[in-house]
């Protein structure tokens, strides 16, 4: 028999649930739920707080800004404090101020209210992603996460996507009871998930034991980063965030709206068309990236966004037209293809570079990357598209998709295996059967 190790076998993902600890598989039931109440409010924000309400345009960017804002100042203190208590109280605490915001925001009738409501929005959503990533990292053994983290995501669209759809059907702006109403159904979609954190999940392994030494107990932002390896994965995070989620929320819309002449209903066809590729791709994109190296899978994601920017300019030689929406809801599936990849592996990557008392600092500053592109993107795409500079902020997304596949190329290089999602060779010829295919059942 020879002695050479074969590579390990693709596990199936139909045992992903049977494989999955208990505490994960409560994480996860709620995950759609929760979403379609997200799903519900997200799209009418700026409609509500302007059209409903009476605050006018200019306020309301500050009130977006101001949530945006907190986000970014609590993220890092957030991440020290999942350290020193664990993250199921942070996330279930996150979960809370969302739930309170909602109420506030439903019956908020002037500015100060709205804003209240929009700065508990900021502590909610600004923790929530470093918590609840802490907690899978701390719940999910290593090699399950890449598929947590794919699927979980799937599950997150899915619902966003229903909730969505319920939304504009029954919102209507002369009706301001059906603006109240949405929020309601959003702050009580957050009341299953918040039960399991609190009671399904109060025995689960939530605080880590952290090392004898009390240095290494006490490290700080500043000696993390001292960590090559981790700078080289926020630099990743940091561009890929900036080519990603802001241009797609904000610049995608500008960009079709004044280069490609693309109605809202053309947009409402290109949001469909992204929510529509992640759900029915993304199980079979997990399953091709399984075991294959992240840095990898992320050039390849980088070569796709640059595909689906190039869409998004095309659509200014065609404006006005049937081709022009076309173009446009192309741009947004294929983008969504690219982020099937970039939300297991990113995640992934952070959490398995970690120390399991550090993973909430480690969370944090991955946030953070994404936190601050999405100040700063759409700054420069209203800038850009703003002195009708279109096709320069089109380069600047294909060139900064480039540059992402080179970091990608050199980050490898520092990158542990496990890290990088290598897995290690199943054991062949000493007494163990080789893997098969499907072999992580429990």
């Amino acid at each position: 028999m020879s002695s050479t190790s074969p590579a390990p076998a693709r596990p199936r993902l139909s045992s992903f649930w049977h494989d999955l600890p208990r505490e994960g598989k409560l994480l996860i039931s709620t995950v759609v739920f929760q979403s379609m109440g997200t799903g519900l409010v997200l799209p009418f924000m700026v409609v509500y707080l302007h059209e409903v309400r009476g605050i006018s345009l200019e306020t309301v960017g500050l009130l977006l800004a101001l949530q945006a804002g907190v986000g970014i100042v609590l993220v890092t203190p957030a991440g020290a404090l999942i350290d020193r208590i664990g993250p199921r109280r942070v996330y279930a605490s996150s979960l809370v101020a969302l739930m309170v915001a909602d109420v506030v925001l439903a019956f908020a009738t002037t500015t100060g209210q709205a804003a209240a409501a929009l700065v508990l929005m900021g502590y909610g959503f600004g923790i929530v992603w470093p918590a609840s990533s802490a907690l899978i990292g701390n719940l999910i053994p290593t090699e399950q996460r890449q598929r947590y983290f794919g699927i979980n995501f799937t599950l997150l669209n899915l619902g966003i996507g229903i909730g969505g759809i319920v939304g504009g059907r029954f919102v209507d702006v002369s009706r301001p009871g059906t603006f109240v109403t949405i929020y309601l159904l959003d702050a009580l979609s957050y009341v299953p998930g918040l039960f399991i954190l609190l009671v399904s999940l109060r025995h689960a392994r939530d605080r880590v034991q952290r090392p004898v030494d009390a240095d290494a107990a006490q490290v700080s932002y500043l000696a993390l980063l001292r960590d090559p390896r981790l700078r080289a994965l926020l630099l990743l995070a940091a561009v890929a965030a900036l080519v990603s989620y802001p241009q797609l929320n904000a610049g995608m819309p500008a960009y079709a709206r004044a280069e490609g002449r693309i109605s809202t209903e053309g947009l409402g066809y290109a949001f469909a068309a992204n929510t529509l590729v992640i759900v029915v791709l993304q199980l079979f994109v997990l399953q091709r990236i399984e075991g294959r190296r992240r840095t990898r899978v992320t050039v390849v994601m980088a070569l796709t966004w640059m595909v689906a920017w190039a869409l998004l300019g095309a659509t200014s030689l065609v404006p006005g037209t049937v081709t022009a929406t076309i173009l446009l809801a192309a741009c947004a599936g294929v983008f969504g293809l690219g982020e099937t990849m970039l939300q297991p592996t990113s995640a992934a990557m952070i959490n398995d570079l970690a120390p399991d008392h550090l993973r909430g600092r480690y969370n944090a500053l991955s946030s953070l990357m994404f936190s601050v592109a999405f100040v700063v993107g759409p700054v420069v795409s209203s800038l850009l598209i703003g002195r009708h500079l279109g096709l320069v902020y089109v380069g600047f997304l294909v060139g900064g998709c480039a540059v992402l596949a080179v970091i990608a190329l050199l980050v490898e290089r520092r990158l542990p295996p496990h890290v990088n999602g290598v897995r290690e060779p199943a054991p062949v010829g000493v007494g163990v059967p080789a893997a098969t295919d499907g072999a992580i059942s429990g």
